[in-house]
């Protein structure tokens, strides 16, 4: 397998699912910043020019977090990364649809990127506060989920993976994580894959957590 990624963005929730399975894999990296998701190669690999994109052992490829997540999950089972419960199952892929197109993508990249959001550059900050109000609501009732439980459907799953990253964005964002929030982020970056993670991407500098996307 190979996952193309960018350090510090949502794909990093993938490569913390890859190594919680343990099995060999690649990484192939892309700068946001320099624009080489949206053209070739990596264009051509995924015509939706986004990460994370992963590519199987048989050549085909895998995109959005949550069809990824299901796939790693379904087909390496002994890793447990899915719920075995119809009731967990319902929770996890909300979780993770609620941090990948709310909190993500309608919080999160009005603060990353306002000029997407609107034509006239002063409005831009307008745009901003209007992502970190929406970021913060998202994170809050993400945070009632976790009344109670160390991970988001009581037991270690896909969905902490997806969580861990907002949680990560918010940390480097200098957005107040909420109580659960924080105590599950602390409770993720004890975790081995995800230390691993972060020195692979190189999101750790002298044993300090760094880094944004990129």
């Amino acid at each position: 397998m190979k996952l193309y990624y960018a350090p510090g963005a949502c794909s990093m929730g993938i490569h913390v699912l890859l190594e919680e399975i343990g099995k060999p894999y690649e990484l192939e990296k892309l700068s946001l910043k320099d624009g080489e998701h949206l053209k070739s190669p990596f264009a051509d690999v995924n015509p939706k020019s986004k990460v994370p994109t992963l590519e199987r052992d048989d050549g085909s490829i895998l995109t959005e977090f949550p069809a990824i997540a299901l796939w790693l999950a379904r087909t390496n089972p002994e890793a447990k990364l899915w719920p075995e419960d119809a009731e967990g199952q319902a929770r996890a892929l909300e979780a993770m649809d609620y941090v990948v197109a709310t909190v993500h993508m309608r919080g999160f990249s009005r603060m990353f990127r306002p000029s997407a959001y609107t034509p006239n550059a002063a409005d831009e900050d307008k745009v901003k506060a209007r992502g970190r109000e929406m970021f913060g609501q998202g994170l809050a009732i993400l945070d009632k989920a976790l009344d109670g439980k160390e991970y988001v459907v009581g037991r270690y799953s896909v969905a902490d993976a997806a969580l861990f990253y907002v949680e990560y964005w918010a940390s480097n964002s200098k957005v107040p994580l909420p109580p659960n929030c924080a105590a599950h982020f602390a409770r993720m970056q004890a975790r081995p894959a995800v230390q691993r993670m972060m020195q692979r991407e190189g999101l750790v500098r002298d044993g300090k957590m760094v880094g944004t996307v990129s």
